[in-house]
């Protein structure tokens, strides 16, 4: 989250008139509630309109009705807010049973675009806002390409929690890079380059062989973000056809593998890498053993305090960049850029001026002020500004902290993220720069949208044929031949019927 710049004064909730009829709470784990007074139409005796609100918790303590933060959400929103807290531990199981129930509250967070999700979508369980998002000062900014990915086959059912899109890209061990007098990497060849370096050129200056280029783990996602590097695309894109084809048959696919087989061969890379355990991912380049990892870039700044915590007089360690240049110039691999979705039900909204007035509430919620409330509290009650600085006044109060702890769950942060952050530090901030910049590099999924009757029945047998492959290929296990039987395997298993209907609905969509 960016450091909020502007004055806050505008932003105290003291004198505020606090209405609070409905709300919910959760202690130890169960869900409880408590309402009040409720008019017939889903308004209070104020006339304000009553929202249930289905959120997760990841505390056992989540705030309870007379949070004074709730209170001032209310307040800011012009709306009497029913939390209905979730343990995250039980949240799938309740999201599956609430809906069968068929009595859904007014805003559901939805975590997924899950077989049930997609299935009461077509029942009409749920309102289609896109048509709508154009007429709201911050719904109207969301990205496109998040939209699309959150979307049922182009529809949007919910309104994205947003993430970084442009997290991903490459952490360096910079007391390395400057040790050898090294640049930045700015293109494949320098990318090589500088690995080789690391493993031959005793970046650490302790006389030993015992350093290599880049750490890489059992998780398939460097892999994938490096392939985008040499133009491939991600997971779909279009043929000379106009027609969807998966990353593996693209031209430059192979090309990609044979560098990542050369890494290999060239012990660039830990040998371990399909067994290793991702949580140990990032201890190479803490010990000093690995200088690269290609990782969400905010990883770097954890391995910094973790290699300034054994080595205090090394201060400043570590570096990250977005991406290398490669054949098709730069690229990058987008996150999905959300965690969840908020949708609007059918069962208790019921007319579309019913439906403006919720949207209106999930606009409001993407102001600062109601940022600043749901995320950091009441300014001189659970923060404070010193020296320009957010100071959190929660963090040693358990009490204070449960009047606002899991807020943020209700947020979007749309167009971006506007709620109140410590203080930085440089490489912070150059992270922070680095994902804004991804933004404009990174390579969209065309079918991301896309909801495949035969990827939910055979999508793990077929992924796990093509990433088998990828790996044997880059350890030699398997030759060119080999990737070609994986290909043709694939297309047995399901692969051309999948592809038949990921261009069915690709046809559809672009009609």
């Amino acid at each position: 989250m960016r450091k909020m710049t502007k004055s806050l004064k505008n932003y105290l909730v003291g004198g505020l008139i606090f209405t609070l009829l409905f709300a919910a709470g959760c202690s130890g784990g169960k869900e409880t509630s408590q309402s009040g007074k409720q008019g017939d139409q889903g308004t209070t005796d104020s006339e304000r309109m009553q929202l249930e609100v289905f959120v997760p918790t990841f505390t056992t303590e989540p705030p309870k009705p007379t949070s004074p933060v709730i209170e001032a959400l209310q307040d800011y929103t012009d709306t009497d807010i029913k939390m209905i807290w979730v343990p995250n531990s039980n949240l799938d199981d309740k999201f599956n049973i609430t809906l069968s129930s068929g009595d859904l509250p007014h805003i559901m967070y939805v975590p997924s675009k899950s077989p049930s999700f997609v299935s009461a979508v077509r029942d009409g369980a749920f309102w289609e806002l896109g048509p709508y998002l154009k007429d709201y000062p911050n719904l109207s900014q969301a990205n496109e390409i998040i939209l699309n990915n959150s979307s049922v086959n182009g529809d949007i059912y919910g309104i994205y929690r947003s993430r970084d899109l442009g997290r991903n890209g490459v952490i360096i061990r910079k007391d390395w890079l400057e040790n050898l007098e090294l640049e930045e990497p700015k293109t494949i060849e320098d990318f090589y380059n500088m690995l080789k370096a690391f493993k031959e050129e005793d970046p650490d200056g302790n006389g030993k062989d015992d350093t290599y280029g880049m750490v890489v783990s059992k998780y398939e996602g460097p892999w994938d973000v490096m392939q985008t590097w040499f133009g491939v695309p991600n997971k779909w894109g279009e043929n000379d056809k106009g027609e969807l084809e998966p990353a593996f048959l693209h031209e430059n696919y192979l090309e990609a593998l044979n560098f990542f087989k050369k890494l290999y061969d060239e012990g660039l890379v830990n040998e371990d890498f399909a067994v290793m355990d991702p949580a140990q991912w990032s201890d190479p380049v803490v010990s000093g053993k690995a200088g690269v990892q290609v990782n969400v870039v905010d990883e770097g700044h954890r391995i910094q305090e973790k290699i300034i915590d054994a080595d205090p007089n090394n201060e400043d360690p570590i570096t990250v960049i977005g991406a290398v240049e490669g054949p098709t110039g730069l690229h990058n691999l987008p996150t999905s850029g959300y965690s969840g979705m908020l949708a609007v039900s059918k069962t208790k909204v019921k007319t579309e001026e019913e439906l403006k007035k919720v949207l209106t509430f999930l606009d409001k919620l993407n102001d600062e002020e109601a940022q600043i409330l749901a995320e950091n509290g009441i300014e001189g009650k659970h923060y404070e500004i010193v020296d320009g600085e957010m100071e959190n006044l929660t963090k040693d109060d358990p009490g204070l902290l449960s009047e606002l702890d899991g807020l943020n769950q209700m947020l979007m942060y749309l167009p971006e993220a506007k709620s109140l952050t410590p203080k930085t530090t440089p490489l912070r901030e150059l992270e922070e720069e680095v994902k804004l910049a991804n933004e404009e590099i990174v390579v969209p999924n065309p079918a991301e949208a896309f909801i495949s009757e035969v990827y939910s029945k055979k999508g793990t047998q077929l992924d796990n044929i093509i990433q088998d492959a990828r790996i044997k290929y880059i350890v030699g296990q398997i030759d060119e031949s080999g990737l070609d039987e994986a290909v043709e395997l694939w297309k047995k298993s399901g692969g051309n019927d999948y592809l038949e209907e990921i261009n069915k609905l690709y046809k559809e969509v672009n009609k």
